[in-house]
């Protein structure tokens, strides 16, 4: 049975309930401390958390330094880690090309969730005092914004976010090449797109990544009919980037569009974990959490 609370966190990690607060920024810190209200309950229990400002005792280090409060509660030592110790640079790059505008009937479209994901895990980086910088690109780059760890910067970040146009075509793998360029500093590269684009050059410009001995976190977002290809009627099917349209009775191609999709994400996964890219796919009904967890896991291997 449910607690007041356990319902209270799980409702703003809740796309459809989310998506109906106005601001970002506020949609932003609901989900993330929604988030962590929920850490250390089911499916997430016994998953341990400390923000920047504490750091396991290591030997070496001075006993002065121990946080004796954080010692009380959690029986273990953690030292205060001070803010030139914390040098993690996490790199979002946000797909806003057209066919990210797609939503299913009943669905936030994948633009919106992408944007609300971007701006949830910008909130979570700078709330541990990570530099955090974003990219949103479609046929070429639109906004680059370096790395900076400043609380404040959340608002410039946001400001980018709601401003966004979405472009009519993609270019993913030029724009990932042209920002790997940008990355003077290793870090944490979170790509977050469908990735309707050519799949040999994509991997080859996520591969460069890697190269730069970069750690890379890949989100594939779709929405569930894309997938399931769950349509019943007739209908005319426009492709949202190039606007060529085609009529058909779904039925009749469901179970080779199933197939089709399935082989492109099996290959984009293979070619991902084959490369060291943590892959994740994500639907535009999945609620936050999964995606915020995925990233505090590779964080705390990273530090």
């Amino acid at each position: 049975m449910q607690t007041t609370e356990q319902s209270e966190y799980k409702r703003f990690l809740d796309p459809s309930v989310i998506s109906k607060i106005s601001s970002l920024e506020l949609r932003a810190r609901f989900i993330v401390e929604g988030f962590l209200l929920g850490l250390h309950k089911s499916p997430y229990h016994g998953f341990s958390i400390e923000f920047s400002q504490h750091r396991p005792y290591m030997q070496g280090d001075s006993p002065k330094d121990i946080d004796w409060k954080v010692y009380g509660k959690s029986d273990k030592f953690f030292v205060k880690q001070y803010e030139e110790e914390t040098n993690l640079k996490s790199y979002i790059l946000l797909d806003v090309s057209k066919s990210m505008t797609f939503a299913s009937a009943g669905r936030i479209s994948k633009l919106d969730y992408a944007s609300q994901l971007a701006a949830s895990l910008s909130y979570l980086m700078l709330k541990q005092k990570d530099a955090v910088s974003l990219s949103v690109y479609a046929e070429q780059i639109k906004k680059y914004l370096p790395p900076n760890s400043s609380r404040i910067y959340l608002k410039e970040i946001i400001s980018v976010l709601i401003k966004i146009v979405p472009d009519s075509n993609t270019n993913t793998s030029f724009c990932l090449n042209q920002i790997s360029d940008k990355i003077t500093k290793r870090g944490l590269v979170i790509i977050i797109s469908d990735f309707f684009d050519d799949p040999l050059r994509v991997i080859s410009a996520i591969k460069k990544f890697r190269f730069y001995k970069n750690e890379v976190i890949v989100f594939q977002l779709l929405d569930p009919a894309e997938r399931n290809f769950s349509f019943q009627k007739d209908a005319i099917f426009k492709d949202m980037e190039t606007g060529e349209e085609i009529t058909t009775q779904p039925y009749q191609i469901q179970k080779s569009y199933r197939d089709a999709m399935e082989s492109f994400l099996k290959n984009l996964k293979n070619e991902c974990l084959r490369n060291g890219v943590e892959y994740n796919l994500i639907e535009t009904s999945n609620s936050f959490d999964k995606a915020l967890f995925t990233y505090l896991q590779k964080r705390s291997k990273l530090l």
